[in-house]
């Protein structure tokens, strides 16, 4: 008469839709069709920032997120360094007009 907790979750449950390679058939080559080389190149490399590093480079930074930091302070030190270049020649231009 009453329906348990779990048998009501078994009713609600989707029918499995998952197909196991001996029911899917396998394509011939005449029906795949022709392949175009580099079809999607541009698109990729749009979407990419793939670099190759050298040996001794990918040594000493073995991760994605190493490149990423030791960039980043790169970054950060140029343009501090930039700034305080910026600041001393304007410095010495008022020292020179005065």
């Amino acid at each position: 008469m009453f329906e348990s907790a779990h048998e009501r979750r078994l009713d609600m449950k989707k029918a499995s839709t998952i197909k196991y390679d001996q029911d899917i058939s396998e394509l011939k080559s005449e029906q795949l069709g022709v392949g175009v080389r580099g079809k999607y190149f541009k698109h990729f490399t749009q979407g990419s920032n793939v670099v190759v590093l050298k040996p001794e480079i990918q040594k000493a930074f073995p991760t994605s997120e190493a490149v990423n930091q030791a960039l980043a302070r790169m970054l950060a030190f140029a343009q501090e360094t930039q700034s305080l270049t910026i600041r001393s020649k304007r410095t010495s231009r008022k020292r020179a007009a005065v």
